[in-house]
C-alpha cells in the first residue's frame, strides 16, 4: 500500500480493513477490471479508493500538478456523490490530489471553472457528466480508471444510455470498476460489454446480512400509523433517525406533523434543491436535527455516523430497497434498529418483502404510552447528571432550593421539566383492520324502566337515549337495551346508576313532553322483539299473537291420478265456431284484434280510405312521371300556385342554359389562371354571354353600391379610384 494513503487511514482510526477492502487491495488485481458486490455499510467507498491508487500514482507517493482528470467516479445520486467526494478527499489528502465534483443542481459555470483549473479525480452524477462531455468542458483523454458506484441503482434510475455514452468516450485502455450491492443480469451485461476479463469479487455471503441491525415489524391500526411512528421515535430517542416514505407528499405531511410535535426534523426528497438537500444532511451530522423524513433518494450510500434508527413509514417496493434502506444504520460495526410500520392490510406484503430479503424479523406491537414513559424514566435514572458535582456558580441556588422546597416538590418539578422537553406519547388503538370493533362486554346487573311514550307518539331509540342521559344524569354506557312498543317503551339501566337516575328525575318521575317513567320490578315480557335484519323465514311453531285455527276435520282423500300413457290417442277438440255464427249482442262492440297478430280477421270489414269522385280528384302533379328533355327543347315552365287576374295560373320561367343544336358543341374554356370547380355561380362572360365561374373567385364577387371602382380590381390612384377618407356619396 502507498505510504501516504496508509498514513491517511491511520489518521482516521483504521486499524484493520474490511473484507471487501482486503480483497480489492490484492497486488495481483492492480491492473485488472473488477466487478465487486458487497453489502451496504462494508466500506466500498474506501475500497475503490484503495483499488485505483496504484493505477493513478504507480510507484509515486504524490500527484503532480492537476490537469486533465485521471479518474472518474460515477454515483447515482447527488448526496452519494458528495459523500464519495468527502471520503476520497481525506483518503488522498496527503497525496496532494485535487478532487472535483460535478453534480446536478449545482452551478455549471463554477464546475467548468474548476475543471479548467485542473483535477486529478472527478466525482459526478451521470446526467451532469454527460452534459460536460457534450459541451467539451472536460477532457477524458487522460482517464486511467472509471469507477461506477451503486451501478444497479443507476440502471434502475434509467441511466443506462448515459453510462454507455460515458464509457464510450473514455479511453479504451482504462480500468473499469463496478461496485454494487447486488449484481443483476443488467449489470452483468454491462460489465461484459465494457470490461476486459473482469475479476469477480463477492463478499456478501461471508457474514450474515446486516447482522448488526435489529429488525422489528410493528402491527398498527390503519388510523394510528403516524402516532405509532411518534411513539417509536420517543421510545428509542436515537441521536439520528430516518423515516422513509414512498412519495414526496408523504414526506411533506410527516415533516409538518413532526415539527408541530416538537421534533427537530429535516426533509430530503427530489423536489428540493441541491443546497437544501446538502443543508439537511449537514444538519443531521452537526446535531441540529435528529429526524430526517426522506424518500428513497436517501436509501443509497448515505452514511451518517450517529444514525441508530430507521423507520419504514411506507413499505418499500421490493426486498432490495428494504435492505438498502435498513443499511443506513448498523454500519461499520455499529448497532441499529430497523422498524417496519405494518397495518393489517399490508401484512402479506411485509411477509413477502421479509422473505425475499431473508431476514429474521420480530413481530410486535408499537410502543404504548406507558412503555414510552417507562423508557424515559430509565434514561433519566441512567443519566450521568446524578453523579456530577454541583457547579461552583450554582451552589447558593441549590442551597436555597433545598431550604424552600421539600424533596417531593423538587422531584416533581424535575420530572415535569424533563417531560416538557420531549413530545408526549400517543395512545394507540389495538391493531386490526378498518371497521373492526371490540365485542361489547356484558352489560351487568340492570334495572328496567317503563316510559309512557311509544311508537305511536314518534318515540325512537335515537330520541330516547339523549333525553334520558340529559334528564337522568346518565351516560350512554349506563343505558342498555331500549325496546320501543306501540304505546310505551322499556329502557334497561345499570343497577349502579339506577338510584342516580331516580334522584335526577325527582319524585314525579316525569320526563319531557309529559312522559312518565316507572320502575319495573322485573324484566318486561316483550311479546315481539325488533324485526330481524336478515332474510325472513316462516316460523316453525304456532304464532303467539294469533288464535289457533279451528279444526275442520280430516281432508277427503283424492282419487289416484291415472298414469300417463304416451301411446294413448289424444282427445279431439271441439271445433271453434265461425265468427258469423257466434252470438254477439247488438250493443256489444266487436272484440279488438290481438296485438301483433299475423292472421287477418274476418269478423270485421277491411277499412278503406274514403275516396272522392273521379271528377273531383285534385291533380297529382307531384306524382307525375317526368320525361327527359330532348336536345334543343325549351324549358318547361313551373306553375305558380297563385292565379292571375283571369284565373289562370301564372307561369314562371326558370332560367337554364341551352346548348346549341350543333352536335360539335364544346363548352367554353375557362380563362387561363382562373380555377374551375363543380360548384359554380353565374357570371358575365365576354360579349354578354353567360358563363360559370368559381364562387371563391374574388374578381366576380358582388360590390356594394357605395364602393367606387371596377369589380374584382383593387382601386389605385387615377380616374375611377376610391377617394381616401370616408365617402359622403349615397347611391341613388
Amino acid at each position: 500500500m502507498i505510504q501516504t494513503i496508509a498514513d491517511s487511514l491511520a489518521q482516521q482510526g483504521y486499524e484493520t480493513l474490511t473484507a471487501v477492502q482486503e480483497a480489492v487491495t490484492d497486488p495481483a488485481l492492480d491492473e485488472a477490471d473488477l466487478l465487486v458486490s458487497a453489502q451496504t455499510g462494508s466500506g466500498k467507498t474506501v475500497a475503490f479508493g484503495l483499488a485505483i491508487a496504484p493505477t493513478l500514482l504507480g510507484t509515486d507517493t504524490h500527484f503532480n500538478s492537476a490537469g486533465a482528470p485521471l479518474a472518474l467516479v460515477i454515483a447515482p445520486t447527488r448526496e452519494l456523490a458528495m459523500q464519495v467526494s468527502r471520503e476520497l478527499t481525506w483518503l488522498y489528502g496527503k497525496t496532494g490530489a485535487v478532487v472535483t465534483t460535478c453534480v446536478g443542481g449545482m452551478d455549471t459555470r463554477a464546475e467548468r471553472r474548476a475543471l479548467d483549473r485542473g483535477a486529478h479525480i472527478v466525482v459526478a452524477t451521470p446526467g451532469r457528466l454527460c452534459d460536460h462531455i457534450k459541451r467539451s468542458n472536460i477532457d477524458l483523454s487522460s482517464i486511467r480508471a472509471v469507477v461506477m458506484d451503486e451501478a444497479d441503482e443507476m440502471l434502475d434510475l434509467g441511466f443506462r444510455e448515459e453510462l454507455e455514452f460515458i464509457l464510450s468516450e473514455a479511453p479504451e485502455d482504462r480500468r473499469t470498476l463496478l461496485f454494487s450491492a447486488t449484481v443483476p443480469a443488467a449489470i452483468a451485461k454491462l460489465a461484459k460489454s465494457y470490461q476486459r476479463d473482469a475479476q469477480r469479487i463477492t463478499t456478501v455471503g461471508e457474514a450474515k446480512q446486516h447482522s448488526d441491525i435489529e429488525y422489528r415489524a410493528l402491527n398498527v391500526h390503519p388510523r394510528d400509523t403516524e402516532n405509532a411512528i411518534i411513539n417509536v421515535l420517543r421510545f428509542y430517542e436515537a441521536k439520528n433517525a430516518i423515516v422513509f416514505c414512498n412519495t414526496r407528499a408523504a414526506v411533506t405531511r410527516l415533516t409538518t406533523r413532526f415539527t408541530n410535535r416538537g421534533f427537530s426534523v429535516v426533509a430530503l426528497s427530489g423536489e428540493l434543491t441541491q443546497s437544501e438537500r446538502t443543508n439537511a444532511l449537514q444538519a443531521l451530522r452537526d446535531g441540529r436535527a435528529r429526524v430526517c423524513v426522506a424518500t428513497d433518494v436517501a436509501a443509497r450510500g448515505i452514511d451518517l455516523p450517529d444514525l441508530e434508527l430507521v423507520i419504514h413509514a411506507d413499505l418499500p417496493s421490493n426486498s432490495d430497497t428494504l435492505l438498502h434502506r435498513s443499511g443506513r444504520t448498523g454500519r461499520a460495526g455499529r448497532k441499529g434498529v430497523s422498524a417496519l410500520i405494518v397495518p393489517a392490510k399490508m401484512r402479506s406484503k411485509a411477509n413477502r418483502l421479509i422473505g425475499g430479503a431473508k431476514l429474521k424479523v420480530e413481530w410486535a406491537a408499537p410502543p404504548s404510552a406507558a412503555e414510552v414513559n417507562a423508557a424515559d424514566e430509565a434514561r433519566l435514572l441512567a443519566d450521568s447528571a446524578w453523579s456530577a458535582p454541583i457547579p461552583e456558580d450554582a451552589e447558593n441556588f441549590v442551597a436555597s432550593l433545598v431550604e424552600q422546597f421539600t424533596p417531593e416538590q423538587l422531584a416533581t418539578a424535575f420530572v415535569n421539566l424533563y417531560r416538557a422537553r420531549a413530545s408526549a406519547p400517543e395512545e394507540l388503538a389495538e391493531p386490526g383492520a378498518v371497521g373492526d370493533e371490540k365485542p361489547r362486554a356484558a352489560f351487568g346487573p340492570s334495572v328496567w324502566f317503563s316510559v309512557s311514550t311509544g311508537r305511536n307518539d314518534g318515540a325512537e331509540p335515537r330520541t330516547l337515549l339523549p333525553m334520558l342521559c340529559r334528564l337522568g344524569d346518565l351516560t350512554k354506557d349506563d343505558i342498555g337495551a331500549i325496546r320501543v312498543q306501540p304505546t310505551h317503551s322499556f329502557v334497561e339501566i345499570l343497577a349502579s346508576a339506577a338510584p342516580r337516575f331516580v334522584t335526577a328525575l325527582g319524585p314525579d318521575m316525569k320526563a319531557e313532553m309529559g312522559a312518565v317513567v316507572t320502575q319495573l320490578d322485573s324484566a318486561p315480557d316483550i311479546a315481539r322483539g325488533p324485526k330481524p335484519s336478515g332474510p325472513r323465514s316462516k316460523p316453525s311453531g304456532p304464532r303467539p299473537d294469533r288464535a289457533p285455527r279451528a279444526d275442520s276435520g280430516p281432508r277427503p282423500e283424492r282419487a289416484p291420478r291415472p298414469a300417463y300413457d304416451s301411446d294413448a290417442p289424444s282427445a279431439s277438440r271441439k271445433p271453434r265456431a265461425a265468427p258469423s255464427e257466434a252470438p254477439v249482442a247488438e250493443t256489444q262492440a266487436p272484440r279488438p284484434p290481438k296485438p301483433y297478430s299475423d292472421k287477418p280477421r274476418t269478423d270485421k270489414p277491411k277499412f278503406e280510405k274514403p275516396r272522392a269522385p273521379k271528377g273531383e280528384r285534385p291533380p297529382k302533379s307531384h306524382k307525375t312521371e317526368r320525361t327527359p328533355m330532348k336536345a334543343g327543347a325549351a324549358p318547361k315552365p313551373k306553375t305558380n300556385p297563385k292565379p292571375d287576374a283571369d284565373g289562370k295560373p301564372k307561369a314562371k320561367a326558370v332560367w337554364k342554359k341551352e346548348k346549341p343544336a350543333d352536335s360539335n358543341y364544346e363548352p367554353r374554356k375557362p380563362k387561363p389562371g382562373k380555377p374551375t370547380s363543380s360548384t359554380t355561380s353565374r357570371g358575365d362572360g365576354p360579349a354578354g354571354e353567360k358563363s360559370y365561374t368559381r364562387a371563391s373567385d374574388p374578381s366576380k364577387r358582388f360590390t356594394p353600391p357605395n364602393k367606387i371602382g371596377k369589380q374584382g380590381t383593387k382601386p389605385a390612384g387615377g380616374p375611377g379610384a376610391k377617394p381616401k377618407g370616408k365617402s359622403t356619396s349615397r347611391p341613388k
